[in-house]
């Protein structure tokens, strides 16, 4: 089964008719069963307080509120199921806290109930056992560049060779040339070609350079380049990046209402917003003016909904941090530092105000990543 983004925004105040919707889709073959990223019901913010908190402190309230003794992130809010993309998020997240103990008790629970015979990740997990096996590829990339990180600045070999060997069997499996150059496949299922379906928001400047700097293999710094190049060529197309989109056997993108979809809905949502912050966080100046290209379309109003056309048109009124990270990417990967801390203070606020897993994670995440060099990169807004 193709694996793809569930293009449907659900709002605080209509989850179960969306709900009803959404099942109606599936039992139709529209959607597909699999979410990602798993994105967490849209909320629309109040008064925009300080953010007082620290990017340590707030990984600390992503681990004391979303992980469960054992090591399992739960989503709490999502029916209280875990996924692979949240335990490699708890693993980044566990050393932005530098807590050791804790990263190993999510590393445990990893390898115990997610890790496949072939080394990857099984996507999901509910009640006990996997119910979907198949590798979502921007999980396995950011926990095996957690575990090359913790390796480094724990001092310890063990993890080390974990992430290295998880990073072998994702550039093994789940990369492809193309006249673009190397890419990353969303998951197994979307290996075969001549034209590859395609997760802009999975590519990772800095995960590909530190996992290139680990194992050696060249192919990872391919990876970074083709990520880059295929950034570049749908931003010639687009003033935004979509959630999804097709590289075909002739060099050319596409973008794509989802992984099985045609096109005719394509925007701008909870994936694609991780694209700016990935590409800001980056040491490479020609990452971040990528980065810095996409902040005209944020920046038409204050107010910045979630889901956005390919042309930065609002789709709909929900907020969510996401977004805020996302323009506060941009707009710190331009020079705008005071803008972007204010965006930054906006998520911070949203994510205390309406508690939900993905923008807990993100809110970490985007601090950890834009204002300290924690996570191996260049923050754009360190002190």
């Amino acid at each position: 089964m193709r694996r793809g983004t569930l293009a449907w925004i659900i709002s605080c105040g209509t989850v179960a008719l969306a709900a009803t919707v959404v099942v109606a889709l599936w039992s139709t073959g529209v959607l597909p069963l699999k979410t990602a990223p798993s994105q967490a019901p849209s909320t629309t913010s109040g008064p925009v307080a300080e953010d007082v908190m620290t990017a340590e402190e707030a990984s600390i309230d992503f681990l004391d509120n979303w992980v469960d003794g054992d090591g399992r992130v739960v989503r709490h809010d999502q029916g209280g199921d875990t996924v692979s993309e949240g335990q490699a998020y708890g693993l980044l997240i566990a050393l932005g806290a530098n807590d050791e103990g804790r990263f190993d008790t999510i590393w445990r629970w990893t390898q115990s109930n997610l890790l496949r015979a072939d080394g990857l990740l099984a996507w999901r997990w509910k009640d006990g056992e996997i119910v979907d096996d198949e590798p979502a590829s921007d999980a396995d990339v950011d926990a095996a560049r957690a575990l090359v990180l913790a390796g480094s600045r724990f001092d310890r070999p063990d993890l080390t060779e974990a992430g290295n060997s998880l990073a072998g069997a994702v550039i093994g499996s789940m990369t492809a040339q193309t006249p673009l150059g190397r890419i990353l496949l969303p998951g197994v299922w979307a290996a075969g070609g001549p034209d590859y379906d395609y997760n802009p928001s999975y590519a990772s400047p800095v995960a590909f350079g530190l996992l290139a700097e680990s194992t050696g293999d060249a192919r990872w710094a391919e990876l970074r380049t083709g990520g880059a190049d295929v950034t570049a060529a749908l931003l010639t197309k687009s003033p935004l990046p979509p959630d999804w989109a097709r590289v075909t056997a002739t060099g050319d993108v596409h973008a794509m209402a989802g992984a099985a979809g045609n096109g005719e809905d394509a925007r701008y949502s909870y994936d694609a917003a991780r694209l700016p912050l990935r590409f800001a966080e980056s040491c490479l100046e020609e990452d971040r003016r990528l980065a810095a290209q996409m902040l005209p379309p944020l920046t038409r109003e204050d107010h910045l909904p979630v889901s956005l056309d390919l042309g930065g048109t609002a789709l709909n009124s929900d907020e969510h941090p996401i977004a805020y990270l996302a323009r506060a990417a941009a707009a710190a990967s331009a020079g705008n530092a005071s803008e972007a801390t204010d965006d930054v203070g906006r998520a911070s606020d949203m994510a205390q105000q309406y508690g939900t897993y993905y923008g807990a994670a993100w809110t970490a995440l985007g601090k950890l990543m834009l204002e300290t060099t924690t996570l191996g990169g260049c923050a754009p807004l360190a002190n």
